[in-house]
């Protein structure tokens, strides 16, 4: 089955959330934590990867918080998948990694195939379509 993982969900939902916030106004990881009910680790945890790459910007102190720093267009699915999770492929022949049977793979081409559809799909929708 294919699922969305619950760091991106979270990740999505944070987003969305910030998105939602006037300018200057600034949320903390806890409180979207307890508004949500995401567990709070994970999602500091999500909070932080996006803040390192400039998705979002980290205050620090009491008063401090999490505000967006990017325009939600502008970033695809794909891209904030691969940020959160590591390169997005159905299995991991896609990647040409992890594959025992690699060589000799009767079913190679048309998962690729499919891979390539739904990579297609998440990079013609950003964070805007979602969040």
């Amino acid at each position: 089955m294919l699922k969305i993982t619950r760091k991106v969900e979270y990740g999505l939902i944070a987003l969305r959330h910030l998105q939602e916030q006037d300018d200057g106004i600034l949320s903390s990881a806890k409180k979207i934590s307890e508004q949500y009910g995401i567990p709070y680790e994970l999602l500091a945890k999500t909070l932080q990867r996006l803040a390192r790459v400039g998705i979002i910007g980290a205050v620090q102190g009491p008063a401090g918080g999490y505000k967006l720093l990017v325009d939600p267009s502008t970033i695809n699915m794909t891209h904030f998948f691969e940020i959160l999770e590591g390169p997005m492929g159905i299995m991991d022949c896609y990647f040409e990694i992890g594959c025992e049977q690699l060589d000799t793979c009767n079913i190679r081409s048309p998962i690729n195939k499919i891979n390539d559809i739904i990579r297609n799909v998440f990079n013609n929708m950003t964070l805007a379509d979602i969040a």
